[in-house]
């Protein structure tokens, strides 16, 4: 459960940092200004036409976070599981939720890597490195 909570602290300070925010005070304004942005998310899509834009995601947990200002991401029949398509006003999503999903995808993509580095550290072998690199062998030359 540490590392959830820990996570979850991550996640409110990029958030924080995303509106610049330091302090306690100051998170729960970026708070107060993340509703205030997903107001103003759902004026411009009365306003500026949402398009159908498509991700290719590097993992099916990335098409969550999509979901962070109410846009709901979904895929046609045979789409791949990493592909994602989401109806959004194109402006807004780029300038906003695209810059803040990525510094948060980041975060979780470096959080996930030192997470299963400590766990298979622990649990299976304290040897961690990448594999070696050998000479290629005569035949494939």
């Amino acid at each position: 459960m540490a590392i959830e909570d820990e996570l979850r602290e991550r996640l409110r300070k990029v958030e924080a940092l995303f509106f610049g925010a330091t302090t306690a005070g100051e998170r729960e304004a970026a708070g107060a200004a993340a509703e205030r942005l997903k107001a103003k998310l759902a004026e411009a899509s009365r306003l500026d036409h949402p398009v159908e834009m498509k991700f290719t995601m590097p993992d099916q947990w990335s098409a969550r976070l999509c979901r962070r200002y109410g846009f709901r991401p979904f895929r046609y029949a045979r789409q791949r599981s990493t592909t994602i398509m989401v109806k959004a006003p194109r402006r807004l999503f780029d300038a906003i939720v695209w810059r803040q999903f990525s510094d948060v995808h980041a975060d979780l993509w470096t959080h996930f890597e030192k997470t299963t580095e400590r766990l298979i550290r622990d649990a299976i072998h304290t040897d961690t490195a990448d594999a070696d690199f050998a000479p290629e062998p005569i035949g494939l030359r």
